[in-house]
């Protein structure tokens, strides 16, 4: 079956079984940034934003996405210029095997966005359905609030066509904040 949608801003359309998931579609038109985790819904590593709001796409079957606006980590920023989220991720330490991450920061960008000052409990409780099995979450909270700091546009962000992008910030490519091409 063909699903027309928006895919980080570019109208596409994906070839998928009828039984497959957004996650199945993603990865099989080469979005390698979205990770494979535990296929259940209960790791977050597979976080997208479907119509502006948080979706595990492992448990969204790719039909239910017709007509919709999806954005992947790809979508966020590059390898030159890192979104102000991936931006403190890296400054913070906040990523050691980079596998979660992808998931990890397109929830905390959906966050962000909904609430641009979160208190460290409304950080833990938004980020409750991501796992991180190396970090142990301090340094992902601190870089959470680093990067609501960062957006707040305190003279550390820099406009790009409209999208916040970290100035002076170059990827290390590690290939957990923009996707890379792990598996």
């Amino acid at each position: 079956m063909d699903v027309e949608l928006t895919l980080n801003g570019e109208d596409v359309t994906l070839t998928a079984a009828q039984s497959d998931t957004l996650l199945d579609a993603l990865r099989g038109a080469g979005y390698t940034g979205t990770k494979r985790g535990c296929g259940t819904g209960d790791c977050g590593f597979c976080t997208v934003a479907v119509d502006g709001e948080s979706v595990k796409s492992c448990l969204q079957p790719v039909a239910r996405v017709e007509g919709a606006t999806v954005e992947t980590i790809e979508n966020l920023g590059t390898q030159d210029e890192l979104h102000p989220v991936q931006a403190a991720f890296v400054d913070n330490a906040a990523l050691q095997c980079g596998f979660c991450i992808p998931g990890m920061i397109m929830r905390v960008t959906q966050l962000l966005e909904s609430n641009p000052d979160p208190d460290e409990r409304e950080i833990r409780e938004a980020l409750s359905g991501n796992i991180c099995r190396c970090t142990g979450y301090e340094k992902i909270v601190d870089a959470v609030q680093d990067a609501a700091t960062r957006l707040s546009n305190d003279g550390a962000v820099v406009s790009d066509g409209g999208r916040p992008v970290s100035s002076n910030r170059s990827c290390v490519d590690c290939g957990g904040c923009h996707g890379g091409d792990g598996e």
